[in-house]
């Protein structure tokens, strides 16, 4: 089965009689038949049209805890899947299979938004997460799957680098119930030199998911040695999450294993992630973790107030429970950020591939 062409709106014609595309930074010019460096996005019949609508990677489910969210109704099942291809060209990227991809071959599962909402609903699963490579490049469709979902009372979960301008960037964070987004620095020297991007868009996008909308933020870093791990660097981007987000925005520090075109990087030491955690917590941040190793106290929810134990995580698995009904420390009543159930989900260790439903069967 083919994957659905449809028309796109982010886009304006220029003097010379290219194509600019509007949805990211990269305004990508295109001349008839070519597409822009997201490979989904192809200048055809003199107009910018998406060609992956309604085709996927694969489908699964995830624990929540994986996105990585840790305030978004924890130990809950989410529905994964991601697309072909990405708008940045990070030289570490760790799902490069899937956003490096080339061929529309890559794209072996369909489903219609009404699908992956039903499917979601059957399958016990409380979000729609759309990931694997970055959704603001199948704008279109993640916002119709979020359209679908909120009919059925399903959330949806956008992982992100937030690459994106301000028009469609209304539009595709207002559609979402939950964002993680990846800073994957705070250097524009980074952003330009290993992820052929800029670092304003994506402050630009975190401010305004922050103050304009209310989609649930997260935040991570996946730590590089030798690249983003200074402490310098952690301080300056833990500060300025402070003062420009607030002290109740989530940071996930997330280990670096040597992949794509970085295989000649060591991977992340496990203290490195324990220094950028101490580093945000002393500038303020409420909320600092550790991901990609094992690690129960950096993988916890703690109090910010009192230090009791709020959620215990080892790996993907809840433990202790220490929140009231109203999400509130048990301790001393200090209300924990985030979205949460009366009681941790039935969390899981692993993903697990998942069917889409017929369309027969709607």
């Amino acid at each position: 089965m083919n994957a659905t062409i449809v028309s796109t709106e982010y886009w304006h014609p220029l003097a010379d009689g290219q194509l600019q595309c509007d949805l990211c930074p990269r305004h990508c010019k295109l001349q008839e038949g070519q597409r822009g460096l997201c490979y989904v996005r192809q200048r055809l019949d003199g107009e910018i049209k998406l060609v992956s609508y309604g085709r996927s990677s694969g489908f699964c489910i995830d624990p929540i805890e994986k996105k990585p969210l840790n305030h978004f109704y924890p130990g809950s099942r989410v529905l994964s899947f991601g697309t072909a291809g990405c708008n940045l060209a990070c030289k570490f990227c760790q799902n490069w299979d899937m956003s490096k991809s080339r061929h529309m071959d890559t794209l072996a599962d369909a489903a219609s938004p009404q699908q992956l909402a039903r499917t979601a609903l059957a399958s016990g699963c409380s979000s729609v997460a759309f990931t694997y490579n970055d959704p603001v490049i199948f704008f279109e469709y993640a916002v119709d799957v979020a359209a679908a979902c909120r009919e059925v009372g399903v959330k949806t979960v956008a992982v992100t680098a937030g690459y994106i301008d301000p028009a469609p960037r209304a539009v595709f964070f207002r559609a979402m119930d939950a964002a993680n987004v990846d800073l994957k620095a705070f250097s524009d020297g980074f952003y330009y030199r290993i992820c052929g991007g800029r670092l304003a868009p994506v402050l630009d996008t975190l401010r305004f998911i922050r103050h304009e909308t209310d989609t649930w933020l997260e935040l991570t870093t996946l730590l590089i040695p030798g690249e983003n791990d200074s402490d310098a660097e952690i301080d300056a981007m833990s500060r300025w999450v402070v003062a420009e987000l607030g002290p109740d925005v989530p940071m996930h520090f997330t280990a670096f294993h040597p992949d794509w075109k970085m295989p000649d990087h060591a991977p992340t030491p496990a203290a490195t992630l324990l220094r950028a955690r101490d580093i945000a917590r002393a500038n303020g941040v409420h909320y600092a973790y550790t991901g990609n190793v094992r690690d129960r106290r950096g993988g916890s929810s703690w109090c910010h107030r009192c230090g009791q134990l709020l959620i215990e995580r080892n790996g993907y698995q809840l433990g202790a429970w220490g929140l009231d009904a109203k999400a509130c420390c048990s301790g001393c009543g200090e209300a924990l950020a985030g979205h949460f159930s009366a009681q941790a989900g039935n969390s899981l260790e692993r993903s697990t591939r998942v069917r889409i439903l017929d369309a027969s069967d709607l």
